[in-house]
């Protein structure tokens, strides 16, 4: 049996177009939304899809330290700038950024911030 990862689906407000008689069998809804490629792989998987439905529920906000997806992480070059890109397109900020240094030498820079939508992302970057 093979099992592969495949891709992660985050819940957004405005993105592509995505209808038909068999999305309304699954979901009952229609979908805009993006398929991102990840980087690193081949051009079918894994991906990641930011979509919205026409009707939404539920809340945007959401503890750090809730149950489910807890957050996504991205490496980026640069820790410190990210943020305000992120806080520009309409993102928050959490916490503080850190350094953290391993007992094996690596040195990495995290912070974490929030999307439109409130999903928590994890900035990361490694020496």
């Amino acid at each position: 049996m093979m099992t592969r990862y495949v891709h992660t689906d985050i819940i957004a407000r405005n993105r592509r177009d995505l209808r038909g008689e068999w999305l309304d069998r699954l979901t009952g809804a229609h979908i805009v939304g993006e398929t991102l490629r990840l980087p690193g792989y081949d051009e079918d998987h894994p991906t990641l899809e930011i979509f919205s439905y026409d009707r939404m529920s539920g809340g945007q906000s959401r503890p750090i330290n809730a149950y489910g997806i807890a957050h996504l992480a991205f490496e980026v070059d640069d820790v410190a700038a990210t943020p305000e890109r992120v806080l520009a397109a309409g993102g928050g900020k959490i916490g503080e950024l850190v350094h953290a240094e391993y007992e094996d030498g690596r040195r990495a820079t995290f912070v974490y911030a929030t999307d439109p939508e409130g999903n928590i992302l994890e900035l990361q970057s490694w020496s």
